[in-house]
């Protein structure tokens, strides 16, 4: 049995050596207090500019679609292009 114990005292120096994530996490996260309260301060969000948002977020969407349409089309005009020349 001296591999069958050679491998546990490898397995427990392994172990041993390893990092003790459990307490780097908890340093990354700031604790696992119950007591601690997140506060945020979000402005005010008015109807002007949930308004402003909406339109800019349909010109953005408009201009991503387009930009879409005109690379697809170049593409495949250039396969097609490509492909009537052989």
């Amino acid at each position: 049995m001296p591999l069958g114990e050679s491998m546990i005292s490898t397995v427990k120096s392994n172990k041993s050596i390893m990092l003790d994530k459990s307490k780097r996490f908890r340093k990354t996260l700031g604790g696992y207090n119950k007591c601690r309260k997140v506060k945020y301060s979000f402005p005010e969000a008015t109807p002007e500019y949930l308004l402003e948002i909406k339109n800019k977020l349909k010109k953005e969407n408009q201009m991503i679609w387009l930009k879409t349409t005109v690379a697809f089309f170049i593409i495949s005009g250039g396969l097609l292009l490509y492909l009537l020349t052989q």
